[in-house]
């Protein structure tokens, strides 16, 4: 047990060493941009900036589950060179995402909307958040299965559990937007949904499955599998909607599902939760234009300028 305990230190001590490292570079071209624009005078083209929180889909190390490098949403967003970004990603591979806005994470998050080192004009353009995925895969899965006792699998998604954890998960968002209204008022979040994974028990050495031993135990094929999940990933879209429905929630909602159309499943997923790095590629390619026109048009409707 003291074991384990001091294993978790470790790995929380390092995420913490890590995201300080990123947010030390992040500062250090936030500076380097602003000095250049005090010198030339020229602060008519200042990049936007962003703070990126949640799970793996915004932190994903591998590459196609082989070797380490840039495949998830945020690092596919920064190779995109039709304009410069700048984005301080406090998601972090490892992190415990069952809870996005626990108390650790949410101090994390106030830390940095806060500083005005990681901001011009004292907050980010844009708050992007990849979070609810986590609150239902993995072992608590199983959870909201029924058992295949000859039922059709569109019956197997136990809706009245399903509906209590998408609950909290909308008490998170929830909270989040509390937060962005204190310590970055006027900031829009940006989240997505989740395309259709196949749950057929493909994971790299270091973590998963996530989906097929609860299906298995429940009686269910892959196959079959594959209907519920996406009946529990609908569900969720339906919520994130509801949010976005609300204008004083400041919230857009980038939609994923159905981006993903290979039926050898392959091409697209590399394994039952992360899509492969062309994957991640072409949600970043949907994901950039969505966030940079609605942040146009919350300019034209304030009238607001950026200041340094």
């Amino acid at each position: 047990m003291a074991d384990t305990l001091d294993v978790y230190a470790r790995v929380q001590r390092q995420i913490e060493e890590d995201i300080e490292q990123r947010t030390r570079e992040h500062q250090g071209r936030v500076s380097m941009i602003r000095l250049a624009a005090e010198v030339t005078g020229n602060r008519s083209a200042m990049p936007y900036t962003a703070v990126a929180v949640g799970d793996s889909w915004f932190d994903y190390p591998l590459v196609n589950d082989l070797v380490f490098g840039q495949s998830d949403i945020i690092a596919q967003l920064e190779l995109l060179h039709d304009h410069e970004k700048l984005i301080l990603r406090l998601a972090h591979h490892g992190d415990a995402t069952t809870d996005m806005m626990s108390r650790p994470k949410q101090q994390r998050l106030i830390r940095a909307l806060s500083d005005p080192r990681n901001w011009f004009g004292g907050k980010p353009d844009a708050i992007f958040c990849s979070a609810g995925g986590n609150d239902v895969a993995g072992d608590q899965f199983i959870n909201f299965l029924k058992f295949n006792d000859g039922i059709p699998p569109e019956q197997g998604l136990d809706t009245a559990r399903f509906d209590r954890v998408l609950g909290v998960a909308e008490a998170n968002y929830m909270t989040l937007f509390e937060l962005r209204d204190r310590y970055a008022p006027g900031v829009r979040v940006f989240a997505h949904t989740y395309d259709f994974p196949t749950p057929d028990n493909r994971h790299p050495l270091c973590a998963g499955p996530w989906l097929y031993p609860s299906l298995k135990s429940r009686n269910w094929s892959i196959a079959d599998g594959k209907i519920i999940v996406a009946k529990a990933l609908r569900k969720f879209r339906d919520m994130m909607k509801g949010l976005e429905a609300h204008a004083g929630n400041k919230f857009s909602v980038i939609d994923t599902q159905g981006t993903f159309t290979n039926p050898t499943y392959t091409r697209d997923w590399t394994n039952e939760l992360h899509p492969t790095d062309t994957g991640f590629k072409r949600l970043a390619k949907k994901f950039d234009p969505f966030w940079l026109s609605r942040l146009a048009e919350d300019r034209a409707i304030e009238g607001n300028t950026r200041a340094l």
